[in-house]
């Protein structure tokens, strides 16, 4: 598309380059390495991955048959449990420290 700039309308500055030693916002850990903090939020996520799971096998306990609903449940919450596993091990961070 050749779009044309407006009559009075200034063009958006350059973007400068960053100094050196100062880490752009998207580098930097998500949760700053903080362990209280991986802790408290991975914990978390494997505590709401655990309630989903026991609300999907409340409901194979009843005898009710098993949709696809129950079989989505049961993998939503391993995906959750294993998303908490994730920020608890922290194996980006891990990998970057050892370079």
């Amino acid at each position: 598309p050749n779009l044309k700039q407006p009559p009075g309308v200034p063009l958006p500055p350059r973007i400068k380059q960053m100094p050196e030693g100062v880490e752009s916002p998207r580098s930097r850990p998500l949760f700053n390495n903080c362990w209280g903090c991986r802790v408290l939020t991975g914990s978390g996520v494997i505590a709401a991955g655990a309630y989903v799971f026991q609300a999907a096998r409340r409901t194979m306990r009843r005898g009710g048959p098993t949709s696809m609903g129950t079989v989505a449940q049961v993998t939503f919450a391993v995906c959750l449990a294993s998303w908490g596993i994730v920020i608890l091990t922290d194996p980006v961070g891990k990998f970057d420290q050892k370079k």
